[in-house]
């Protein structure tokens, strides 16, 4: 789907329910936190390497990450950016940095 007719139906959504008023930047910012926090419990007792998930366990983490992923839209869309190319700006910041790591 499309940014701008996700954007759309995500505003429309939450104006429906009239929850605008909530979604002030730190208001969104404690939510990405939040949710974050749910995306991390999934793995709370899992191995660090364990790569086999049930097909629930890949919904549930899926939902959560989509959690996320709307805060972090509604986010954007209140400050006037497009998700797309903050990554890429990001990215492209990266790509120019140097990480040590001790091994």
């Amino acid at each position: 789907m499309e940014y701008d007719k996700l954007i759309k139906e995500l505003i429309e959504f939450r104006d429906s329910r009239g929850w605008q008023k909530y979604h002030t930047l730190p208001a969104l910012a404690r939510a990405v936190a939040v949710e974050s926090g749910e995306l991390n419990e999934l793995f709370l007792w899992h191995l660090e390497r364990q790569e086999n998930f049930s097909d629930r366990s890949l919904d549930d983490i899926k939902f959560e990450l989509a959690d996320v992923l709307t805060y972090c839209y509604y986010m954007c869309e209140k400050i006037g950016v497009k998700p797309d190319e903050i990554v890429q700006e990001k990215l492209d910041i990266n790509k120019h940095r140097h990480w040590k790591f001790d091994n």
